[in-house]
């Protein structure tokens, strides 16, 4: 009986101590899972964004400088005309008149002159022997500077003259594409009637003026960045991006080459100009666009998923990996984003694995399974698991 009694107690107690076992191996969870990555190095261009205005490079309005009847159109609307290309013609009767007359003048006057030149010859040896007066002499030398004189108004006047006649014919200042006419033929055009003719605009090259606020210029001369400036010394040059109307990017880069040394009050921002080649003229003057500036580059700056940055009244922390394989929690300087990346100023090293994927369920000293980003077979046993 006795022997009965102590064999159950055995089997009571020894099913009590499988079942505890059991439990506590059933209850014991298992390390959490997380995707870690390490951080990469690259170069992080920063952009700044703004509103500008494209016009063009050079923009000419073609005036007419003499009074007179408009004779002719040479050019086709629209079109490209070249520099010192005729455009208009002006009648020049009264101004062929005025050239005639001039040369007239000129002529009587040299006529003149001869004259007095020889009175003067002529009178100097008789002077010298006393056969003439001084007074004679005098008179001579007088007529024949007045003469001179002559001369050069006469001259003057037959450059003006043709100067005149000249502007009948009205050319174009600059190459480019010209606008529509303002005037019609027939109509009586000059200075102080109706001057303005058409005007030249030379777009093959472009200017984008936006406004940039004082803190990016600030950021910008921080990193030694002077606009309007080229810097040889450094790799990169603040390059300038604008959008076409459908809001695509237009393929070719600019240069700031202008900005305003004095700061709006009322905005706090000042002007910047870039300058862009425009061959295929498919930048419009006159249109509004998006302007991407680059304003810096970090240089093999610390980079890390934007996903794997949290931020807390304390600041912005992430979650690493030891080697004991344990969690730790760590507060960041965090710097510029870049689409989906974020650089780590500070607090972070190259070889330190970082938690991109899980870390919402994790505390700081918790033991993980860490699985790298870049194992994918891993990562696809981890996801077959999930889905049963």
């Amino acid at each position: 009986m006795k022997r009965k009694y102590w064999g159950i107690k055995f089997i009571i107690t020894l099913t009590v101590c499988i079942l505890t076992v059991g439990c506590r191996k059933k209850d014991t969870p298992q390390s959490p899972v997380v995707i870690v990555e390490k951080p990469s190095r690259q170069d992080v261009q920063i952009f700044g964004e703004y509103v500008g205005r494209i016009r063009a490079a050079s923009y000419v309005e073609v005036h007419a400088r003499v009074e007179g009847y408009l004779e002719r159109m040479l050019f086709e609307e629209g079109k490209y005309v070249k520099q010192n290309e005729s455009l208009f013609i002006i009648n020049s009767a009264q101004y062929r008149a005025r050239l005639e007359k001039a040369k007239a003048q000129l002529k009587k006057a040299e006529a003149q002159a001869a004259k007095s030149k020889r009175d003067v010859e002529r009178l100097t040896p008789l002077y010298e022997q006393h056969a003439a007066s001084q007074l004679d002499l005098d008179n001579a030398i007088a007529a024949l500077e007045d003469a001179e004189a002559n001369i050069a108004m006469s001259q003057a006047d037959l450059d003006q003259a043709q100067l005149e006649l000249n502007y009948t014919t009205v050319t174009s200042p600059i190459a480019g594409y010209i606008s529509e006419r303002f005037v019609d033929v027939g109509e009586l055009v000059g200075p102080g009637v109706n001057s303005k003719l058409a005007a030249v605009v030379k777009s093959d090259t472009v200017l984008v003026d936006f406004k940039m606020t004082a803190l990016d210029y600030l950021r910008s001369e921080r990193r030694n960045v002077r606009f309007g400036e080229q810097d040889t010394t450094r790799s990169w040059q603040p390059t300038v991006t604008v959008t076409l109307a459908d809001n695509s990017e237009y393929p070719i880069t600019g240069y700031v080459d202008f900005a305003d040394p004095i700061v709006d009050p009322r905005t706090g921002t000042f002007g910047v100009r870039a300058e862009l080649t425009n061959t295929d003229q498919r930048l419009l003057p006159g249109q509004f666009t998006r302007v991407k500036l680059l304003l810096d580059v970090r240089e093999q700056a610390t980079v890390v998923p934007r996903k794997a940055v949290s931020i807390e009244k304390g600041g912005a922390f992430i979650f690493i990996v030891r080697r004991d394989n344990r969690a730790e929690k760590r507060f960041v300087q965090i710097g510029p984003e870049l689409a989906n990346h974020i650089v780590i100023e500070r607090g972070l090293g190259e070889s330190e694995s970082v938690v991109v994927e899980g870390f919402h369920k994790l505390t700081p000293g918790m033991t993980v399974r860490p699985v790298d980003q870049a194992d994918e077979e891993t990562l696809e046993k981890l996801k077959e698991e999930d889905r049963k």
